[in-house]
């Protein structure tokens, strides 16, 4: 990886290194109960603290090379609309992760995003192959995963922040299959 994160484009988007300033914008928008009911890993109330210390940990990520998480937002006016990257960063492989704020939801931004996430994750890091997860009961995740050519896998149950165990869908794509 550079040691400078990039921009990266789509035609209505740019995607950006977060910046600590994003903490307000990030914890006003990923603390809708709807992106926690839609998501496995955001919590709901998503706390004052949370949002700067999830910044510095994907910030840190990028410069061991764990992790390369954008905020994305819309070329028109730079609103920040949602954060979407590649974590778990190991050898060729990497976990796929995103989420648009509600407000942006039926827009097509999330998959415009995610598919230049993908994009980079093959052509410039070098990855083999990706996956993501999502909770089976919640479609938006995985129209997003199928639109970019992910397969679904494997299914799980595991306890989630949820009140109780979840059914969670798993989803690769390998570089070679990609389109």
């Amino acid at each position: 990886m550079n040691k400078m994160q990039p921009l990266l484009t789509t035609e209505r988007l740019i995607l950006r290194p977060l910046e600590l300033s994003d903490a307000t914008k990030i914890q006003q928008l990923a603390g809708s109960v709807d992106i926690a009911n839609g998501t496995i890993s955001v919590p709901h109330p998503y706390s004052d603290g949370m949002a700067g210390k999830w910044i510095g940990k994907h910030l840190a990520g990028w410069y061991s090379k764990q992790s390369a998480i954008f905020a994305i937002t819309l070329k028109s006016n730079h609103q920040l609309i949602g954060c979407a990257g590649l974590e778990n960063i190991n050898e060729n492989s990497a976990q796929l992760g995103y989420w648009i704020g509600v407000p942006f939801w039926g827009k097509g931004y999330c998959t415009e995003a995610v598919e230049r996430i993908k994009d980079y994750g093959f052509n410039k890091l070098n990855l083999e192959h990706l996956y993501g997860r999502h909770l089976k009961t919640v479609s938006g995740p995985e129209n997003v995963m199928l639109k970019i050519g992910m397969k679904n896998v494997t299914m799980l149950t595991f306890p989630s922040h949820h009140l109780s165990q979840d059914d969670i869908a798993i989803y690769e794509l390998l570089k070679q299959t990609a389109s």
